[in-house]
């Protein structure tokens, strides 16, 4: 999960449309901390790496949404959207059909912990169904965690591409160049998945992944995270990179990343 959490903490001082444009910047600054991303990112994954056998899916959905509202609680001031936050602190809410990019953000673990692609898209989809039960939040959780197991199963970036268009119908024919200038702040999946997914394609490395995904601006933490997410699965994280993300991290959250790893 470096990457994602990677992602997270690099894109956010850029969030907002703050950043140039660049991919000259800094990698880490005193305002490279974790947001919502990471908090989210550990809360699924601390259900998915202690899943037992013969759950329903019901049974973890309800285990996802106690996990999430725990950390949450923890950490209530990471950058949550206002209708995530009403959701964190009603313990009675249900779904509510967002659409937004946080299904996707969240996911990555489910791209790791499964031995095929039809359970990875199965937990990707519960993982989104216990807020962002729309069609889109859902397409983006499973592509996003697709990309994740066929990059670190050994498929090429065109079959990847292929693979996203095929199956999520993703626009990924532009390329970063033509997405850049028009590209603003929004918040959705279909809006932030496909951009994400092409910052990993053209990217020549795990920190030219990075760096693509900060230089198209918009939501950075969250495109980055995504970005990074699958990055990680296909290029190896550098160790300096991995030292500044765990320093940025408190123990309880470390635990978690180590369990996972």
């Amino acid at each position: 999960m470096y990457g994602a959490i990677l992602g997270d903490m690099i894109g956010a001082p850029f969030e907002f449309d703050m950043g140039d444009k660049t991919k000259d910047f800094p990698l880490f600054c005193e305002r490279s901390q974790f947001t919502d991303d990471t908090v989210m990112t550990i809360a699924v994954a601390e259900v998915l790496i202690n899943e037992e056998a013969g759950k329903t899916p019901e049974e973890i959905k309800h285990a996802l949404a106690d996990s999430m509202r725990s950390w949450g609680k923890k950490y209530p001031n990471a950058g949550y959207g206002a209708r995530f936050i009403g959701w964190i602190f009603d313990d009675n809410a249900g779904p509510y059909n967002s659409f937004g990019n946080g299904s996707a953000m969240r996911v990555s673990s489910a791209g790791w912990l499964y031995d095929s692609l039809e359970q990875t898209r199965r937990m990707a989809r519960l993982t989104a169904e216990v807020t962002h039960n729309h069609p889109e939040g859902i397409k983006g959780a499973e592509a996003t965690a697709s990309a994740i197991f066929l990059a670190r199963t050994g498929a090429s970036k065109e079959e990847i591409k292929s693979y996203i268009v095929k199956e999520f119908g993703y626009d990924l024919s532009r390329t970063i160049d033509q997405i850049r200038p028009g590209y603003h702040h929004v918040e959705s999946c279909q809006e932030t998945v496909p951009e994400a997914i092409t910052a990993f394609l053209e990217g020549t490395d795990f920190e030219d992944v990075i760096r693509t995904a900060v230089s198209l601006g918009g939501d950075c933490d969250t495109l980055t995270c995504i970005a990074g997410s699958i990055a990680e699965a296909f290029y190896p994280v550098p160790e300096a990179m991995v030292e500044e993300c765990r320093k940025r991290l408190p123990a309880e959250m470390l635990k978690v990343l180590d369990q996972f790893k």
